[in-house]
């Protein structure tokens, strides 16, 4: 099987020499590795998984560093510098930046700012690209996921609906504003649920657990709140959503079936002015 720049491999390690190794692939290829990107203890004859790459002269090169962004995914990754080619990205590699060429660039690239691309292989150069079209690269089709499924998440874009979302790396979501109860911003990773699929395949998803989960995930994390804050929170089933909201990053809602649940179990004692921790809890 022939070495796919952007993914991580399985290698034998050939030879050692003064600044690297060298590893053997099965499709007879070799990978070059310095030292300082190597793990300790490499010895040849045995197995090493690196994430290789393509260097500046085209030759395979491979690392022990964890990437930003492996190749059929979607990162946020920060402008480095700007060239007569177009951007490159730091992805994590210190032997190589990531370029965006100005084709790939729905709008100039600043440097220093952060954008979401996708990493894909350039079919005409053979060498790994970035692209700030993220549309193109969604999977359109039937997705495979189930109602209540937990998945992966990348902030995309604010809409009049809500926010749109990347899942999974693959498919298109949008999360309705009046169920946003987090602050989110672009390029933030977040799990989710799977709400709802619709008859054109595009996805529902919300960032709570669905159902009676998403209360007793509630609970521990009022319950969180008020041990951090002294055991006291000026709120109550009377307050304002957004104010609920901005407090616990919860809908009222759940707020409510929430403190129910912890003042049944006598974990919480609710006054005029707000919610007191027992002292037992």
């Amino acid at each position: 099987m022939p070495l796919t720049p952007g993914t991580y491999q399985l290698l034998t390690i050939q030879s050692r020499q003064k600044a690297g190794y060298r590893l053997a692939a099965p499709d007879g290829s070799t990978v070059w590795v310095p030292s300082e990107q190597a793990a300790p203890g490499w010895r040849p004859g045995q197995e090493a998984e690196v994430f290789v790459f393509q260097d500046r002269e085209g030759k395979w090169a491979g690392t022990t560093q964890k990437p930003k962004i492996q190749l059929n995914q979607f990162g946020f990754l920060e402008v480095k510098s700007l060239s007569p080619f177009g951007a490159f990205l730091d992805w994590g590699i210190a032997e190589k930046d990531l370029l965006v060429p100005h084709r790939e660039q729905p709008e100039p690239m600043q440097a220093g700012l952060s954008y979401l691309v996708y990493l894909y292989l350039d079919p005409a150069s053979g060498r790994l690209t970035a692209s700030g079209y993220l549309q193109r690269f969604l999977d359109t089709g039937p997705p495979d996921l189930a109602l209540g499924e937990a998945v992966d998440l990348f902030i995309w874009e604010a809409t009049d609906l809500g926010v749109n979302v990347i899942v999974n790396h693959r498919y298109k979501g949008l999360v309705y504003a009046n169920e946003t109860f987090v602050r989110v911003r672009l390029g933030d990773q977040r799990q989710g649920y799977v709400k709802a699929i619709r008859p054109d395949y595009k996805l529902d998803i919300q960032l709570h657990k669905p159902g009676y989960e998403s209360v007793t995930d509630a609970q521990t994390q009022l319950l969180h709140i008020l041990q951090a804050a002294g055991g006291f929170l000026p709120l109550t089933d009377k307050s304002p959503p957004a104010e609920i909201s901005r407090r616990l990053e919860m809908s009222k809602k759940v707020f409510k079936k929430a403190l129910g649940g912890l003042y049944k179990a006598r974990k919480v004692r609710l006054e005029p002015d707000g919610v007191y921790l027992n002292q037992t809890s």
